[in-house]
């Protein structure tokens, strides 16, 4: 059985000549922000990569297709749909054979990449180990791809709303490099810092592409992590979003929202308790990300 991939134009011509490409995911534009502001946010982000030296391609499924790419018509369109599945390891390979459509997550979207052999990926912050998952169990299928599929993944951490020293022992467990850029401490998504000192710090594109080929020629299985702080200007602090994040919590718990839904609810409801604020700082982020990831597919390709 072949898969059913196709190319945006762009996409399929700088893999014929070797220029660099950087993937994004899909959920932010289906699942982050509403019509037409998510399009306007992804068709900057696609901006930042293009701007420094790299190809965007934004991954989704569409009618059963994986697209490695969107073109501005699909992706206005992916914008207003409804209904648009929420995809990961579990479920991508079903929406593709029947039919559907779905935007990918983080490990939808290393998975996605890694067949389309791209080794970069920008994304905002990665899904982890949501809060109570001592009695919920509720840890993301992010963690697990990090450790076995080949993608360098820039992020701002892991998002802010879960529990981050249980995220983070996670992946130090199943072996995943976690990278943090330009300082010693680890990002909290939305904040620059945070209490949790980086296991590595490296502070130029190069040395992280170096650090993803020697892997590779190792064989160690599995990708980086690399924790790329939001501009200073553009965070919030994170002693005012613990009581806003605390919140959050209580209502989706006293809602009984789980799996799949507690992530849009925190964060639609992070929202508006910062009145937009964090959305700001979201869009930010995710265009910093794109610009590192851009410098480190560059130094991949050459």
């Amino acid at each position: 059985m072949t898969i059913p991939m196709t190319f945006a134009p762009d996409v399929a011509t700088a893999k014929d000549a070797g220029t660099p490409i950087v993937a994004l995911e899909s959920t932010i534009i289906t699942h982050g922000m509403p019509y037409p502001q998510n399009v306007e946010t992804a068709r900057l982000v696609e901006a930042d990569v293009r701007e420094n030296g790299a190809v965007p391609a934004t991954i989704a499924v569409l009618n059963g297709t994986l697209h490695i790419g969107l073109t501005d018509e699909e992706l206005d369109t992916l914008g207003q749909a409804q209904n648009v599945a929420k995809l990961s390891r579990a479920d991508i390979a079903a929406c593709i054979a029947t039919g559907g459509t779905g935007a990918t997550t983080v490990a939808a979207t290393m998975i996605a990449a890694h067949l389309a052999g791209i080794k970069v990926f920008a994304t905002g912050g990665i899904g982890g180990v949501h809060k109570g998952a001592e009695t919920t169990f509720d840890i993301s299928a992010d963690l697990n791809e990090l450790a076995q599929t080949p993608v360098t993944v820039v992020a701002a951490g892991a998002k802010a709303i879960l529990d981050l020293d249980k995220t983070y022992e996670v992946l130090e467990t199943l072996g995943v490099p976690v990278i943090a850029y330009g300082q010693d401490t680890l990002p909290a998504f939305w904040s620059a810092t945070s209490p949790l000192p980086a296991p590595l710090r490296m502070d130029n594109a190069s040395d992280i592409a170096a650090a993803h080929n020697m892997r590779v020629a190792m064989g160690l299985p599995g990708g980086q992590l690399i924790a790329n702080p939001i501009p200073s200007d553009a965070q919030i602090p994170a002693e005012t979003l613990a009581p806003i994040i605390a919140q959050a919590l209580s209502e989706a718990d006293d809602q009984g929202i789980s799996a799949k839904g507690v992530t849009p609810f925190l964060l639609g409801r992070i929202f508006e308790l910062t009145d937009g604020a964090s959305l700001t700082a979201n869009i930010a982020l995710v265009r910093n990300n794109a610009r590192l990831a851009a410098q480190i597919a560059g130094s991949l390709a050459d």
